[in-house]
């Protein structure tokens, strides 16, 4: 850069950080709208607190007492909730690595099957569809992965792989009949994603009624169990639940990165998701696009489902899905819908469910109200000029996630 006097320096790091503020570009609203989160996070768990509501009574005469019961509620959730997720300082006493460890293996092990789910909904928006069928594709995942997992009987080593991809293509199969539709019929993608839903559910408790795939003595609705060939290896031992599913989902928003990126296929879809009547001026196939986005998305919301039966849980069940489905609409949502913004919001979802448990156990506060930040924060993302209002950003004309979201609802 040159002016009238010479050239003129490079804006410092600070100077960078401050423009990005005040610009109020997709991270800075990001973390703001999390940062809001918390605060009104906060205010709920003040007002539901025991001790905060009995000082309230007196808070004409001493309103400092209510502040100060309100501060003391709030502040033992959160560092109740930070750690059950990230880090428990009395751990260092008991010496033991697998106590230490433990909150981070419990964030990893929610994280895991989030990310995927994350990205599923992720890549679906690029391409201008709202894949609301997670649970079914996520149970499909599980079923083939479970029942390749416990019927067949392979070597160590191939037998994990092969439920694993049993799982891929389970949910795919799944997504892929929501993207035919769409691509044959014009049916809307959220309506047949739902109806699926609904029919893996019931096929799902359908199956869990039926002698060979229902535990002996066929009393209860749980499968067989898993055989030990087809677990993933846990990686901190026994004790902890951490297993190699991160590394499939890592490398999952790798590839998922790399088709939307930097292969053609990634540049049809998202020029389907940003205009499909000028996508198909270009000579692309819209309807083609519609199904392969689909097939890959049901796939990814299907490792979900396999990382549920060959990781975390050694049988299948009518809840093996967990709400992960859904949860994976908020991951999209918070990621921007993005496979790196998966990842971060996977961890961080992740990181609220393992520390919420904390959170109740210790504080007694409401697991709900866990459920209650994760909302918010999907809230104040969908609605960056609310965030740019209550910290008086200023107003960007760029679309964003909610530009998406809106073409998934439009189709």
């Amino acid at each position: 850069m040159s002016g009238p006097e010479g050239p003129v320096p490079a804006p410092g790091l600070r100077a960078r950080v401050w423009r990005a503020v005040r610009e109020g570009n997709s991270v800075v609203v990001t973390l703001l709208a999390m940062f809001a989160s918390v605060i009104v996070g906060g205010v709920l768990i003040s007002v539901s607190d025991k001790a905060t509501i009995a000082a309230s009574k007196y808070f004409f005469s001493y309103p400092w007492d209510t502040f100060s019961a309100a501060w003391h509620a709030t502040s033992r959730a959160y560092l109740a909730l930070f750690e059950g997720a990230i880090f428990n300082p009395s751990s260092l006493a008991t010496g033991s690595i697998s106590t230490i460890l433990y909150p981070l293996s419990e964030t990893i092990v929610n994280a895991t099957p989030l990310i995927l789910a994350g990205l599923s909904v992720g890549i679906a928006f690029r391409a201008g569809l709202f894949n609301i069928g997670g649970q079914g594709q996520i149970i499909f995942g599980a079923v083939l992965a479970g029942y390749v997992g416990f019927a067949w009987h392979l070597p160590v080593g191939v037998h994990v792989l092969v439920a694993v991809l049993a799982g891929l293509v389970g949910g795919a199969l799944w997504g892929g009949l929501a993207g035919w539709l769409k691509a044959r019929t014009g049916a809307h993608e959220v309506i047949t994603t739902i109806m699926l839903n609904y029919v893996a559910y019931y096929a799902l408790s359908f199956l869990l009624s039926v002698q060979g795939f229902q535990r002996p003595p066929y009393q209860q609705a749980i499968s067989n169990q898993v055989d030990a060939n087809a677990r993933l290896p846990h990686l901190l031992g026994p004790d902890l639940r951490v297993h190699a599913g991160i590394f499939v989902a890592l490398a999952a928003a790798w590839v998922t990165w790399w088709l939307l990126e930097r292969s053609t296929i990634g540049f049809q879809l998202r020029a389907v998701g940003a205009n499909p009547n000028a996508a198909r001026t270009a000579g692309m196939s819209v309807e083609r696009s519609y199904f392969l986005v689909m097939l890959v998305a049901g796939g990814l919301a299907g490792l979900a489902g396999a990382m549920q039966i060959l990781g975390t849980n050694s049988a299948i069940t009518q809840d093996i899905d967990a709400g992960i489905g859904f949860d994976g609409i908020t991951v999209a949502l918070l990621g921007l819908g993005r496979p790196g913004g998966a990842v971060l919001a996977g961890l961080l979802f992740g990181a609220l469910r393992a520390g919420g448990v904390q959170m109740q156990s210790r504080t007694g506060t409401p697991i709900d109200l866990v459920v209650v930040i994760q909302s918010l924060i999907v809230m104040f993302i969908a609605a960056p000029p609310l965030v740019r209002a209550i910290f008086r950003l200023r107003s960007r004309d760029r679309a964003g996630i909610g530009s998406e979201l809106a073409k998934g609802w439009n189709g």
